[in-house]
């Protein structure tokens, strides 16, 4: 079982030692959105690995010249883009279970009573009934 990086666990203090940063400017960026950490009884902040690699990458672009407005840009884009590439591995697995049921090759047809019916590749269900003969009858 892995360490989860979303558990918020440090105090403002030792996320901005962490981070390389001085505790207030960990309180403007959670004024200006770019990491929002979680609040403890009494609105402490406390900030998670994930907050704190998400303040180092701020500090990169920063460095680079990206405006805190275009980091928030950024970092904004990241998530959706995190987000939708969850959900593409959700709809592959779906799509996997489905492919690998029970008969990936079945085939359906309508019952006597309207009902579907499932039959394998190939096969045609046999008439039980005069209406089924009726019908298969008539399409000659």
């Amino acid at each position: 079982m892995g360490v989860d990086i979303s558990l918020p666990v440090y105090v403002i203090s030792v996320a901005a030692e962490l981070a390389d940063m001085h505790p207030q400017t960990l309180r403007q960026y959670d004024r200006l959105g770019l990491v929002k950490p979680s609040r403890a009884p009494g609105r402490a902040r406390r900030y998670s690995q994930r907050d704190v690699n998400t303040l180092r990458e701020v500090q990169r672009l920063s460095q680079e010249g990206v405006s805190l407005e275009g980091i928030r840009r950024i970092l904004e884009l990241e998530n959706q883009v995190a987000a939708l590439q969850h959900r593409v591995r959700e709809l592959s697995s779906e799509l996997t279970q489905r492919r690998s049921g029970p008969d990936p090759s079945r085939v359906f047809a309508a019952g006597l009573a309207g009902d579907v019916v499932t039959l394998p590749r190939g096969k045609r269900p046999r008439p039980r009934s005069q209406a089924m003969v009726i019908w298969r009858g008539e399409r000659s």
